[in-house]
């Protein structure tokens, strides 16, 4: 057995093998692989040009050996099947799927602009009407997925990318659930407690079964704020005071720049409990949403399912 000079002396041979073996199947696919765009503990996301879409795509690969096996036989499954039914300009574009016995390739359009954080991290903050913008941009790409059945269940601004033009792609659909509207119109309760803390709401942090629509819709409004603060609204470090932050309301810090009250407010009725939080049709009608819509924009009309008050959607526990 070799000892750990010899592994250490060994690993840049394994790692030359194993991105040769990569190019190999995606070469053979039509794909010219490219430069790293990012990496996990077993996943990496590679930049690539596809002879096949004629475009440049980003590929994501998942290596089997080194994912749990809960997600290789639960929600790597599960994205992949959200992820074929979703088309829409505030989301990634899904463009095929290849597998092997040792890994599972995702083509995706590329975003070329970085994500939503790095952008509020060398801008301190983002400027109102640029949040507006982006706000609905968003609002409209997860209107879309509820619509359709889908809770993406990680929403960060880290899974939100920015294309060539500024437009908003959201990403990251491995914790999403499809198929969640009951056929009574009821929505179902999740018990999988997934995404990160800092974005997820109280019923979430408490361990109850909770409505993932609504719980999207609150880490739309954790979203927002740091768009306009240039920082999350609570504390993740520990859990303890994190529960305690979200359950009072949210507290704006002073800011160098002007925040207008009508944002605060809205966010205030995003960031509360899930019986009183606005939903989709509610924050459309809000002042701030109506002031900073795209010129461009027609707002659409909400669907039957949507609460015209603003209010959750009932659930169903299955």
């Amino acid at each position: 057995m070799p000892n750990s000079d010899e592994a250490d002396k060994n690993a840049p041979e394994r790692a030359k093998s194993t991105t040769s073996r990569q190019m190999t199947v995606l070469e053979s696919h039509g794909f010219l692989l490219g430069p790293t765009l990012g990496h996990g503990s077993y996943a990496a996301v590679k930049a690539a040009y596809s002879n096949r879409h004629k475009c440049k795509v980003a590929i994501k690969i998942v290596s089997k050996k080194r994912a749990p096996n809960d997600y290789i036989q639960k929600f790597l499954p599960r994205e992949i099947d959200v992820i074929k039914i979703l088309k829409h300009r505030s989301l990634i574009c899904f463009l095929q799927s290849i597998e092997t016995t040792s890994r599972v390739y995702l083509v995706m359009e590329v975003a070329d602009n970085g994500d939503l954080l790095d952008r509020i991290k060398s801008k301190s903050f983002i400027p109102e009407p640029q949040a507006g913008v982006w706000f609905h941009q968003l609002l409209d790409g997860i209107d879309y997925c509820h619509r359709k059945g889908v809770a993406h269940r990680d929403l960060k601004c880290e899974n939100i990318l920015l294309d060539a033009k500024d437009h908003i792609k959201i990403t990251d659909f491995g914790f999403a659930r499809g198929d969640l509207e009951a056929v009574d119109g009821r929505a179902k309760l999740s018990e999988t407690y997934c995404g990160s803390y800092a974005y997820a709401p109280p019923e979430i942090l408490k361990g109850v079964p909770y409505d993932p629509f609504v719980a999207d819709i609150w880490s739309m409004g954790v979203v927002l704020f740091t768009m306009m603060y240039g920082r999350l609204p609570y504390d993740d470090s520990n859990h303890r005071t994190l529960l305690h932050q979200v359950q009072n309301p949210v507290v704006f810090p002073n800011a160098k720049h002007t925040v207008s009250e009508d944002c605060k407010t809205m966010i205030n009725k995003i960031l509360t409990n899930a019986k009183r939080r606005l939903y989709i049709d509610g924050i459309r009608r809000t002042g701030w949403c109506r002031r900073v819509a795209p010129v461009h924009q027609n707002t659409r009309r909400a669907s039957k399912a949507e609460s015209g008050k603003g209010g959750t959607k009932e659930a169903v526990k299955v």
